[in-house]
Formats: C-alpha cells, sequence, structure tokens
C-alpha cells in the first residue's frame, strides 16, 4: 500500500493520522534518507523507517503527535552497543520528523441567509470547506454560495443522515428562525463536532434548551454550545459577524484536543444564567 495514497484516503475520510519522515541520515542505518512511515489512529501502520527499536519508539511519538496536534523531531545514534542489542548493527544517526495530517476541517451551516453568506466565504478563505444546509431552494443554492463544497436545499431531518460529523466537523446553526434552530440543535448535541455555535442571545438560547430539556434532553448535553457565537469584537455587520465566528473556529481548530474544550463557553455559568434557567 502506497504511504501517500493512504493518507489522502484518510483525511478525506475524516481520519487522523502522523507520518514519520527519515530527514537526516549520518552512517550507516537500517533503512535510508526519506523512508516514511504512516501510523494511524488504531495504531496500525503503512511504510517503515528500519523497524527494531527506532520504529518502536517513532510509533510511541506518532501517537503523541496526533493527540497533541504539534510535530517532534527525534534524534537516534545507534551505536555499536545499543545497535547490537536491538539487532541493529550499524552504527549510524538518524533524525525523524514526525507531523501530525489531520481531515480538512469542515464547517457545516444550517440556514443561507445573509449571515451564512459571509459566513461561508470568510470560513472558506479560512481554510474550511463549507456545507450549506437550508430548507429553501432560493436561499441554498450555487450562485448564491458559489465557494460551498456542497449544498443541500432539503428538510434539515433529512440532511442529518447525510452529514459525516466527526472532531474535524464545526457546527453552525443560524436559521431563520427558534424552532428550526431547535431542530437542528436537537441533532447537533448528539454528534461529535468539534464545535457547536448558536446565532442569539444567551437568553435565546437558554430558551430553546429549555424546551428541550422539556423533551428529556439533559441539561449536560448543552454545556459545549457556544452561544453567543463568535468572539465578542463588537460585531454589528454580517461580514463583522463572520469574522467573529471563523476566528473562534480557529481558535478551536488550532487548540490540540487535550486543551480544545477548555474554550468552551459555559452557558450555565453566573447568576444570571441560572436565573434565566430556572
Amino acid at each position: 500500500m502506497d504511504v501517500y495514497e493512504e493518507l489522502v484516503r484518510l483525511r478525506r475520510s475524516g481520519q487522523k493520522c502522523a507520518i514519520a519522515t527519515i530527514v537526516q541520515v549520518n552512517g550507516s542505518i537500517p533503512s535510508y534518507q526519506s523512508a516514511k512511515l504512516l501510523v494511524r489512529e488504531d495504531g496500525s501502520m503503512v511504510g517503515t523507517i528500519g523497524g527494531g527499536c527506532v520504529e518502536a519508539e517513532v510509533w510511541n511519538a506518532a501517537r503523541e503527535v496526533m493527540e497533541t496536534e504539534k510535530p517532534r523531531h527525534l534524534t537516534f545514534s545507534l551505536g555499536q552497543d545499543a545497535a547490537y542489542d536491538n539487532g541493529l548493527i550499524c552504527g549510524g544517526q538518524l533524525n525523524v520528523f514526525v507531523e501530525p495530517v489531520l481531515p480538512q476541517p469542515f464547517a457545516i451551516i444550517f440556514g443561507a441567509g445573509h449571515i451564512s453568506k459571509s459566513l461561508s466565504k470568510v470560513a472558506n478563505l479560512a481554510g474550511f470547506a463549507t456545507v450549506i444546509v437550508d430548507n429553501r431552494d432560493t436561499f441554498a443554492n450555487g450562485e448564491r454560495f458559489p465557494e460551498a463544497d456542497r449544498i443541500f436545499a432539503e428538510e434539515y431531518e433529512d440532511v442529518f443522515p447525510q452529514l459525516t460529523v466527526n472532531e474535524s466537523t464545526y457546527l453552525v446553526i443560524v436559521t431563520r428562525g427558534h424552532r428550526d434552530d431547535m431542530r437542528v440543535l436537537r441533532w447537533a448535541v448528539s454528534t461529535n463536532a468539534r464545535y457547536i455555535a448558536m446565532i442569539g442571545s444567551k437568553r435565546k438560547t437558554i430558551g430553546v434548551i429549555k424546551e428541550l430539556e422539556k423533551e428529556g434532553m439533559p441539561r449536560q448535553a448543552f454545556e459545549r454550545i457556544f452561544a453567543p457565537m463568535g468572539f465578542d469584537i463588537g460585531a454589528i455587520t454580517p461580514e463583522e459577524i463572520a469574522v467573529s465566528v471563523v476566528a473562534e473556529m480557529i481558535a478551536m481548530r488550532r487548540s490540540p484536543e487535550s486543551d480544545w474544550r477548555k474554550l468552551s463557553k459555559s452557558l450555565f455559568a453566573g447568576e444570571a444564567s441560572r436565573a434565566l434557567l430556572k
């Protein structure tokens, strides 16, 4: 199996991986400069950088790199004693660069109004593939969203099964009304999306949550919602709102998996919020 083909396949399917490359060699080693090893999320591998203790240590580093989403540079010295003990009688030195390969992030925007138009453009410029979902074909179409990767002009519940959602997915809810927001939010909190945001004030969001709680949904299901969505930069126009939301998405994207949940805004913090929830 070709390392590059598998890398592309994994990325397109929304899976992380890490690729290790021998970037420098001095002396004799059991492989060659530019040799590559790809490690999947499940720990399986494609390719090799020579086997033995070096490959085992690189495998461990690759797992860490996928977790932290930060690259590592490793140096190995295959001295005669260590090399003999591990069956690598080479005596050379090698440097290995291990880097994470992350899926392209997708921003799925529910609602195709004027704010969504700006959101799609700004998100696309920032490296997000965008998907537009709205039940009005006069709004959800290629003329209004030429940069979108996919456009669905169908009822929201009919679209949900067609969407692939993983930890590289960003869900932004900007529909035309509270009821449609509720329809989408009900589904969104059941996914493992990295980011879920909904337009409107904290009061409005809590009102929607209270309605969903009446249906039996637990309050903790809503703790990771970003609302009000976007960084507080005093945004007023659709373009400014788009910048604030995409900036927040970028902050989530660039935070490692171990840290990104800390960025979430708690809808339930503060006396005012607790009063609204009563």
